[in-house]
């Protein structure tokens, strides 16, 4: 029998998608990447090969994480085997500078942004680039939000670059990047499953950026927003303007992503700045049971539709 393997580091990250696989009665089998022994010289195993590697998988412990899933994706490809979010999603979920390229390559506008290699050139930069004016600080491989901060003025970032609360990026790059004020305070997050526009979920940036909309950030990650209080942190809404989805899913389809959440923010002008692709994209519990919304049991009749079609190729093959 032929299986959805889930490739992950983060179980907390995979029980609600294991949930919705089971409800499904789908076949799969959970491949745990933080080490692991892999002959290359024998072809894979069959099936459909699910990647949701996550560029904060650093934060975990799991430092090579990513670095493995890249080379295992290489073996899975050049054996012909299905892979969802194959080896360009994991490379622009790596690399928010290489995201941006390829976002402006598809026409859709990004915020201004400057690429440092060397924390001792942050401050002569953002001088340069957005004198006295607010910019963010982020890493170019993040996730959740982490180490996005916003700073008024080149001094108050080299006061923090030379405290004890910074850290470096886990691949020595640094971005600056324009500070897009929001109309509201809150940014969108379109997401998408087989690279077709499901919903998008509006967020509340009141408390900052980090912005995780998993159920475990909500319930046992400090680094990540509570959604209890007043006003809900996430909802969802059904649509978002006819032309920008079509721009995304173009954006996804050019670049082999088929599961994704694409963050967006619209200033007071009402540009619309696209900022960040999550490939390894995660949905609020909360947020659905109010719309009556299922991300995970669409992502999970994907998988198994995806599933299907192998299984005929095989049988066709026969």
């Amino acid at each position: 029998m032929t299986h959805i393997h889930v490739i992950h580091e983060n179980a907390a990250w995979l029980e609600p998608l294991a949930d919705a696989l089971n409800a499904l009665a789908l076949p799969w089998r959970d491949w745990f990447f933080d080490r692991g022994i892999f002959d290359l010289s024998r072809p894979p195993p069959e099936g459909v090969f699910y990647n949701r590697m996550s560029a904060s998988s650093h934060t975990r412990g799991h430092r090579y994480a990513a670095e493995l899933t890249a080379a295992v994706l290489a073996w899975l490809e050049g054996h012909g085997r299905r892979v969802v979010n194959g080896s360009r999603a994991l490379d622009l979920e790596i690399s928010k500078a290489r995201q941006y390229a390829a976002l402006e390559a598809a026409g859709i506008r990004t915020p201004d942004t400057v690429l440092v290699a060397g924390k001792e050139l942050l401050v002569a930069a953002a001088q340069q680039h957005f004198g006295a004016g607010a910019f963010i600080l982020k890493p170019n491989r993040g996730g959740k939000g982490l180490g996005v901060r916003l700073f008024n003025g080149a001094d108050a970032l080299g006061t923090y670059i030379n405290g004890l609360d910074y850290e470096p990026p886990v691949d020595g790059l640094h971005l600056l990047q324009e500070y897009v004020r929001g109309q509201v305070p809150l940014i969108t997050r379109a997401e998408f499953v087989g690279g077709r526009f499901i919903y998008a979920v509006e967020v509340d940036t009141s408390d900052g950026f980090e912005l995780c909309p998993a159920d475990a950030c909500a319930v046992g990650d400090t680094a990540c927003p509570s959604t209890e209080g007043p006003l809900a942190k996430f909802t969802i809404v059904h649509d978002i303007d006819a032309a920008l989805k079509r721009g995304y899913e173009a954006f996804l389809s050019a670049n082999d992503i088929a599961v994704a959440g694409i963050e967006f923010v619209t200033d007071s002008s009402g540009a619309v700045y696209t900022y960040d692709v999550n490939t390894n994209t995660n949905y609020n519990r909360e947020a659905e049971i109010r719309a009556g919304r299922s991300a995970m049991t669409a992502l999970a009749r994907y998988l198994g539709d995806e599933l299907s079609r192998v299984a005929r190729r095989s049988d066709a093959a026969d």
